[in-house]
């Protein structure tokens, strides 16, 4: 019997823009995933995982706050800087921001860290808002676990490949296929020609060299003899990068593949428990031993305060580059409820962004050809339903809308309902206008608002930090050469000695000072 300890350690393994059925255990398109394979064996499974986004940034802030991007202003891709391929079309008066988080919200690494885990992240964050520094030990290209001074100190780190992105379909174009073009699955949504076969055989092969990256990791643990004690999660954080697929609400935008391995967990099993990236943050903390917070809106699917399954999931999609729509879906696993509040729109959205991958520009050329199935084409009609409903178990693709179906009413209404509890349960940010949004936070200012200067007093060896700015995180170190510590409750230190404080509250400028302590 292998010993639990009341701090465990914790891997989270994230690759970018993948569905699940690229793994083989999830059926597979092809290509081969021999080290995720071997994790599988020693995993559950979810088959029904799914990020709240069909695009990162916004499913990253769901990831990192517990809270739905939607009830705290984290909807818009991205918010902490323009596509560079379309800044002369943002709509006046726009402004990156980071996002004010609510009051008495902090973000997973906070509560980690005041527990006394050591928190690495390589090295992508992206959770639209500037990263307090007290947020991580590290986080970077040499982020380990490894760096860690105390070897039984109990850590938390995350390594993000980014090879699978979309972006890495044509800026890897001409390099070395791993997979035979011929020897691909082609989804309905595409024509099946050679172009398509020779585009998803790069993206293939990307998964297929991210693979092996997980080999790495897993190599590393085991070389530190650590494997077999440590919970490892291994997920994408969305669906895959695809035209048609990334940044929309069908499942193949937002659901991902999910494994964990931890030792109370029978290896090699599956389940079609409904998850949520909600549900990350709580389940991480209900793993270490830290008790959730009230501000995380999702629960935990392992650990001592494992909730009961949830019942539905949900998914939005909002401004997208400088392109703007408003969509919120529900799913039960089976059944998506889908509600187009811009129904004037299409579901193509003209991101120059996108333009870069040749199956787009294919697609587009087929489009004005008239040489696209209707399935295929649907992403181009001039407008969409105000109401979508699918049964994703006969319709995986969702092409065939139920809405006005006479046998799925009692459904739709049931859906239907689910959804618009959802909103007013937790609030829709997405309602506003995102200027005026950013304007409310920043109290009207030009520029984001300062943290109050912290308050710094010492009294008895011990110093204790306060400021007029609520739900301020405070960092501290004693030189310039030190890591920032977090500040949980006073701390004992030296008179004499130098002191440095930042304080920030999430979505304002951070203020920082430098003392010696009298």
């Amino acid at each position: 019997m292998i010993e639990y300890p009341d701090r465990p350690n914790i891997v989270w393994i994230v690759c970018e823009d993948m569905s699940p059925e690229h793994l083989e255990t999830y059926g597979g398109t092809g290509g081969k995933t021999p080290f995720l394979n071997e994790l599988a064996k020693e995993s559950l499974q979810y088959d029904n995982a799914f990020s709240t986004a069909g695009v990162c940034a916004p499913s990253r802030a769901a990831l990192i706050t517990g809270a739905y991007q939607t009830s705290i202003g984290a909807m818009h891709m991205r918010t902490t800087g323009m596509s560079a391929a379309a800044k002369d079309v943002y709509p006046p008066g726009y402004k990156n921001y980071s996002v004010v988080l609510p009051e008495e919200m902090y973000p997973y690494p906070i509560y980690l860290r005041q527990a006394g885990y050591y928190v690495s992240n390589n090295s992508k964050e992206d959770y639209q808002f500037k990263t307090p520094v007290m947020m991580w030990n590290e986080s970077g290209g040499k982020a380990h676990w490894r760096n860690r001074k105390d070897p039984n100190q109990p850590f938390f780190s995350i390594f993000n490949f980014t090879i699978s992105h979309e972006s890495q379909v044509w800026s890897r174009e001409n390099e070395e296929l791993l997979v035979d073009p011929k020897d691909v699955s082609v989804p309905p949504v595409y024509p099946d020609d050679s172009l398509t076969r020779r585009t998803l055989a790069r993206f293939i092969t990307n998964v297929m060299r991210m693979d092996m990256q997980v080999g790495e990791v897993i190599a590393q643990l085991k070389e530190d003899g650590l494997y077999d004690n440590t919970i490892i999660f291994f997920y994408s954080d969305h669906g895959d990068g695809m035209p048609y697929f990334k940044r929309e609400v069908y499942d193949r935008g937002l659901k991902v593949p999910l494994y964990v391995k931890a030792p109370f967990l029978e290896p090699g099993t599956t389940t079609d428990e409904l998850v949520s990236f909600v549900d990350f943050g709580p389940t991480l903390l209900s793993l270490a031993g830290i008790q959730i917070p009230e501000t995380m809106q999702g629960q935990a699917f392992l650990g001592a305060q494992k909730a009961v399954p949830r019942k539905y999931v949900y998914g939005a999609r909002d401004r997208m580059d400088s392109e703007y729509d408003r969509v919120r879906a529900v799913s039960d696993g089976r059944f998506k409820y889908i509600k187009n509040f811009m129904p004037e729109k299409p579901n193509y959205q003209n991101i120059r962004y996108r333009l870069q991958n040749p199956l787009m520009l294919h697609l587009l050329d087929l489009h004005e050809k008239g040489q696209l199935t209707p399935e295929q084409d649907r992403w181009f009609d001039t407008t969409k339903p105000e109401e979508e409903l699918y049964d994703t178990q006969s319709d995986p693709y969702e092409f065939v809308n139920l809405v006005g179906n006479q046998d799925y009413q009692e459904k739709l209404v049931e859906m239907r309902m689910a959804l618009e509890d959802w909103m007013i349960k937790y609030g829709d940010k997405g309602a506003l206008n995102e200027v005026e949004m950013v304007n409310d936070w920043w109290g009207g200012q030009e520029t984001a608002p300062v943290t109050s200067t912290p308050e710094v007093s010492f009294q008895n060896g011990k110093i204790s930090l306060k400021s007029a700015t609520p739900s301020t995180l405070f960092g501290y170190r004693k030189s310039k050469n030190d890591p920032w510590e977090v500040y949980s409750q006073p701390f004992e230190w030296n008179a004499g000695d130098s002191l440095y404080v930042n304080a920030q509250r999430i979505g304002y400028e951070a203020s920082e000072i430098s003392l010696i302590v009298q």
